[in-house]
């Protein structure tokens, strides 16, 4: 994934030489601070988008955007910044498919938007997490083909908690909703996912008879 190939191309077009500061501080910089999430970038892109070249386009255009803005950046932890950018770039290229015939309903990318409650359901679920489930049932393609049957949303909160190890908050800042509803949907989303993975060992066991 060339995506300092691409920040340099994009500096190179405003007329800046590779000896220019530009060049030899925001780049090494950008690179010490964001490369390190480059992974995690990809597989929150991959796990919105559904494929692979959608996801590098995805993680190209955030990282040059979070490139573009990195001076402004208030310091601290870049992750929880830099998932933000992904996951908003990832929506909108989504919204793009929307708008070509792939039709991807708001029910489905912001099921919070429409009826999702609070109270008692903000306590974390005490089913097992889906690494819990990925270990004692020591399949991770059920897994992956369970989680890709999920909505976009509960794709999304589980990528960043069980896969990246988000905290609550990180991910309220990235997605942009309240500590409870990250809890809440969480709970929800491991209830899906545990859903889906027993119909899958389900119909296993029928095809094994």
């Amino acid at each position: 994934m060339a995506v300092i190939g691409v920040i340099h191309a994009e500096l190179a077009s405003t007329g800046c030489p590779p000896n220019h500061q530009a060049f030899m501080v925001a780049v090494p910089d950008f690179e010490r601070a964001a490369l390190p999430h480059l992974a995690a970038a990809y597989n929150l892109a991959y796990w919105l988008m559904r494929d692979r070249s959608d996801a590098d386009d995805v993680v190209q255009d955030a990282y040059l955007r979070a490139f573009r803005a990195f001076a402004k950046h208030e310091g601290g932890d870049l992750r929880p910044w830099l998932m933000t950018i992904v996951r908003n770039v990832a929506y909108r290229a989504l919204a793009n498919r929307n708008r070509t015939g792939n039709v991807i309903s708001l029910e489905d990318a912001f099921p919070g938007r429409y009826g999702e409650t609070h109270g008692a359901a903000d306590i974390p679920s005490d089913l097992p997490s889906p690494e819990a489930v990925l270990v004692s049932q020591g399949e991770r393609s059920l897994v992956l083909a369970a989680l890709a049957e999920l909505s976009t949303a509960y794709r999304e909160i589980l990528i960043l908690r069980e896969l990246e190890g988000l905290t609550y908050r990180e991910i309220a800042t990235v997605i942009g909703i309240p500590t409870g509803t990250v809890m809440s949907r969480l709970a929800r989303a491991r209830t899906e996912l545990k859903r889906h993975l027993e119909d899958r060992l389900d119909k296993d066991e029928l095809n094994a008879m």
